[in-house]
């Protein structure tokens, strides 16, 4: 009888194990239905956001350089050239 018991129990527990497997398994699925939407955005053309051209995370507004003389100290000449122009330096 002592065996009988185990055997039963064993299966119990492997019962368990299986439906519990299933249950997780459809719980964190990536099915349509637990998902956040269905539409899809893309993202504006080359990293640039609809902020007036500036690069994302960057603020939007007017570039404004830094004109400190410690810092010109510092700069290339392609780099001033940029900020002269109104752009938002691209080169160190």
């Amino acid at each position: 009888m002592q065996t009988m018991r185990r055997r039963a129990v064993a299966a119990a527990v492997a019962g368990a194990m299986l439906v519990g497997g299933a249950i997780g398994a459809t719980a964190f699925s990536a099915s349509s239905s637990n998902a956040a939407s269905t539409t899809t955005t893309t993202p504006a053309a080359s990293g640039y956001a609809a902020n007036g051209g500036a690069p994302n995370g960057a603020p939007a507004g007017k570039f404004r350089p830094n004109e400190a003389s410690a810092h010109e100290a510092g700069e290339s000449k392609a780099r001033e050239a940029q900020e002269d122009a109104g752009q938002v330096p691209t080169v160190p």
